[in-house]
């Protein structure tokens, strides 16, 4: 959620600099107005709005709200802050795993804040909002079951709680948000025809978005992982992409292959014109760019190009690309080669991605001569 509008310079009968601000006490966006009347000449008037406008941004960028008041207001502490007197709580908590457990999964929420291109500064930023992307996060990002996302959030919940008794905060923003079914994965794989229907429908309207999907569904590379590639770590060579342990999940250095239709596509694009340290995809899934965008821009593209704009499900995500492209790649080169190609562990990994039918089988139970 857009949390300002930038500060702009009014003039006419009064002269004054606005904006507009989120309000958490009310969850809404409201104006605050400063005049610069009082500053005489308009030589003078115009300089005292330009340091206004400046400090202000400066301040909205960092997290500042006009609407909270740090002398009344012990929710503009900062979350950091907070963070280190939750945890000297923590600390002394008489159970061992449940020491161990809180800070695990507090080092991962810091984890993820300090990966949003906002990251949040002040404890009224632990918002719904903020709960629920970190949510996302842990569910799809890491790619874990839907039980250990209900772990999390019910551990959100009694963070918030913390916050509330330490009057950092007066409402649980984390009630808002439902647990999951944990009877089994909500996404779900795309069919050959939904393949079919999404390349028509999206490679000419948008293909810096489709060449996002192919990269999904043919190296399986996580969105989070996806938005930190850059152009020099693709080798056409080799047609490899090189994935960094800075931003990998299993915070190891590793390398998947690419596609012959993928390379075709990205020389088609021009991709291998942009200098080497160009992030591939730039801002709401571009060309690539200097600036890195985050993971959740090919959600939120898929959201509208591809759920809204077909009519598919929710169950169908951008994700579900990569349940898709493990299947087909699994069926036709074999399990082994599937999960090399995802980074997993081990096969029992990637077996959770092949669900039911989409399970191949072996070869070798085909020839088998048995005793009966």
């Amino acid at each position: 959620m857009l949390q300002y509008t930038p500060p702009k310079l009014h003039t006419g009968a009064k002269w004054y600099v606005d904006f507009y601000a989120y309000d958490p006490a009310d969850g809404s966006m409201r104006r605050k107005k400063y005049h610069v009347d009082n500053a005489g000449k308009v030589k003078d008037r115009r300089l005292r709005a330009a340091q206004l406008i400046e400090s202000l941004t400066r301040l909205l960028r960092s997290g500042w709200s006009p609407w909270v008041n740090s002398d009344t207001s012990r929710a503009y502490i900062l979350f950091d802050e907070a963070v280190k007197r939750y945890l000297a709580h923590v600390e002394r908590l008489p159970a061992y795993h449940t020491r161990k457990s809180y800070e695990s999964r507090l080092h991962i929420l810091l984890e993820y804040n300090a990966s949003r291109l906002l990251p949040i500064r002040y404890v009224y930023q632990y918002d719904t909002a903020f709960v629920s992307d970190f949510l996302d996060y842990v569910y799809l990002d890491r790619e874990t079951s839907a039980r250990t996302r209900n772990n999390y959030r019910q551990w959100c919940l009694s963070l918030a709680e913390f916050f509330i008794e330490k009057q950092y905060m007066s409402a649980n923003p984390v009630t808002k948000i439902k647990e999951l079914a944990e009877s089994g994965k909500k996404r779900r794989p795309l069919t050959a025809a939904m393949l079919r229907q999404l390349e028509v429908n999206i490679k000419s309207r948008d293909p810096w978005f489709y060449l996002a999907c192919m990269m999904e569904y043919y190296t399986f590379i996580r969105p989070t992982e996806l938005s930190h590639v850059k152009v020099g770590d693709i080798s056409v060579k080799e047609q490899s992409v090189f994935i960094s342990a800075d931003h990998s999940k299993n915070k190891h250095d590793g390398k998947v292959g690419l596609n012959t239709r993928i390379i075709k596509m990205m020389i088609d694009l021009g991709v291998f014109q942009y200098p080497s340290e160009f992030y591939l995809f730039g801002p709401r899934v571009s060309h690539p760019a200097e600036k890195r965008s985050d993971g959740e821009m090919f959600r939120r593209r898929w959201n509208i190009l591809v759920r809204k704009g077909l009519g598919w499900d929710d169950c169908y995500q951008f994700y579900s690309l990569k349940d898709s492209g493990l299947r087909d790649l699994a069926n036709a080169e074999g399990i082994v080669i599937a999960r090399d190609q995802a980074r997993h562990s081990d096969v029992a990994t990637t077996n959770k991605y092949l669900q039911g039918r989409d399970a191949p089988v072996h070869e070798e139970t085909k020839r088998f001569t048995g005793g009966l």
